[in-house]
Order: C-alpha cells, then structure tokens, then sequence
C-alpha cells in the first residue's frame, strides 16, 4: 500500500469531500477519485459511502483512518531521523577521556551536547591514558577522545581545548600547605603519588623534577585521578596535578600552584581523516568550547 494512496484518503475522510480533498491535494478531482477507487479495489473494499451531498466512511474506512494517520506519522518521523542521523545530529558516539578532565571540562561538554545535539548518545571511557586513547582512535575502538598532548600517533589529530598548568596537590598539614606558591626545589624529598610512566602529565612532571636536578620517589602509582587524591589525602605522599583539578576535593587536600609551571595541555582528538558527520559536528561544538588561541595539529 503506497503512503501517497494513503495520504489521499486521508484528505478524503478528514474534508468528507471529494472537492475540497482536491484542493488540499493540488490535484484535479476527477484523479483523486481514480486514486480512491484504485486503493479500494486493493483493499477488496469499499472505504465511503457516496451520496449527491456527502461522503461517509464505511467501518473499513474508520479503520483504515486511524492506521493510516499512524503510519503517514510513523513514516514522517522515520525520514527527519533518518536525515538527522545523516546530518549528524544524531547516533552514538563513543568518548574517550583522561581523569583530569572529569573535573571542568567533561561537564562543559556534556552541557553543550544536551543542548545543541540532543539526540547524541555519548558512550564516556572515562579515566584512560593517552597512549591508550590515541591507540583505540586508530583502531576504530573510540571516535573522540579528550586527552593531554604530546600525541605521537601518526594516525591521530587533535585540537586544543584548554591550556592547564601543573599544580600541587598536598595532604592537609603539610609544611608546605600554607605556602601560597610551591617551588619545585622545595619538593626534591618528598614522596610522590604518580601517574603510569606512559601518562602525558607524567612525562612532563618526571622532566620538570629533572630539569631541576633531582628525580622525583615515586611512593605509589594511580592509574587515575580520583585514586592518586585518595592516596594523597591520606597522607601517603603529594601529587602533581593539572589545574583543572584545582578544586576542593576533599577538606584532607590542599592545592597550590607550582611557581613556572610547566603546561599540560587538554584537547579533543580524532582519527585522522575521520569525516563522518556526528564525529565533525561533535569537533565543531568542542571547537565553540576551545579558547581562541587554540590550535590544531
């Protein structure tokens, strides 16, 4: 049954007139009432009943009336979320994160998805590394990941989204807590809570300490973010922190910044020459987030 059959009954039962039916239909009469009786005969029924006067629907008619109304519906709807699918205003789309970015910039993401692409469903990989991501981006396992440069995969590019400094994060009481700016020379002896080797803010805290003169007594390792606070706040030693995370946590955490800190950027990476367009209208609201300095690589 085509919907274009349907969609002239339906103008005949709601004008129950042939005329005006027409004149809805910017068609001539004589082919809409051809069109009827085609639809009647492939239903092997009669839909109205014709007087001089009026048209009525018969009880296959009320019938068909209701369905019909509902599948002209169903099939509107069925093509604008197909087109929006095809815009890319719509899908799921899988997000890789780093740790460090669950505390600032991941709500403005999501804030800005909700309300300017409310029909994308994001699936968040939250708490990953940066080698990590840059390997599930190449691999098709991840369409965006937000994470902290250097990117050293050929196959992924990325775009600045926020310029963060490394910070301090001390357990309260410490010496130093009541300092207003740490230098790094005064945190040579202290034991430290640190990122994996292959995490970006650990390269560039490990080179810091070294540019300093001395390396830095890894105490314990934390995969994430919230893990290496907890260690912190319960005293087992200090972390090295973006900025991001400058927040209170935890009444048991003092933060403070590290005097010429050394940057540990966050941007929004993809695969290279990925153009599917949910993947490049997700890019352009990150964008819209990005300070104007931003660049992309």
């Amino acid at each position: 049954m085509e919907t274009r059959l349907l969609r002239y009954f339906v103008a005949v039962a709601e004008e129950r007139h042939f005329g005006r039916a027409a004149e809805r239909l910017h068609m001539a009469q004589p082919p809409l009432s051809q069109q009827i009786k085609q639809l009647e005969e492939q239903l092997g029924t009669k839909l109205f009943i014709r007087t001089t006067r009026k048209v009525d629907l018969t009880p296959a008619g009320e019938l068909l009336l209701t369905r019909a109304r509902a599948l002209l519906e169903e099939h509107t709807q069925l093509a604008r979320d197909v087109r929006t699918v095809g815009d890319g205003a719509s899908g799921v789309l899988r997000l890789g994160s780093t740790g460090s970015a669950t505390y600032r910039i991941m709500p403005k993401v999501i804030a800005a998805t909700t309300e300017h692409m409310p029909g994308l469903q994001l699936n968040v990989q939250g708490e990953m590394l940066t080698p990590e991501m840059e390997e599930a981006l190449a691999e098709g396992r991840l369409d965006i990941a937000i994470l902290r440069p250097p990117v050293h995969n050929d196959e992924v590019e990325y775009s600045l989204l926020e310029k963060d400094l490394l910070a301090v994060a001390l357990p309260a009481g410490h010496r130093l807590a009541s300092h207003e700016v740490v230098d790094i020379h005064e945190l040579r002896t202290e034991n430290f809570i640190c990122y994996p080797a292959t995490s970006a803010v650990n390269t560039i805290f490990v080179e810091t300490c070294r540019s300093a003169g001395f390396i830095p007594h890894t105490a314990q390792i934390a995969r994430e973010t919230s893990t290496l606070l907890t260690f912190v706040a319960a005293g087992l030693g200090i972390g090295m922190v973006p900025t991001s995370n400058y927040l209170p946590h935890s009444e048991r955490i003092i933060f403070r910044p590290l005097r010429n800190a050394p940057s540990v950027d966050l941007a929004v990476a993809w695969k290279l020459g990925n153009q599917s367009p949910l993947v490049q209208n997700f890019l352009k609201l990150c964008t819209n987030l990005a300070p104007e300095e931003g660049h992309s690589e």
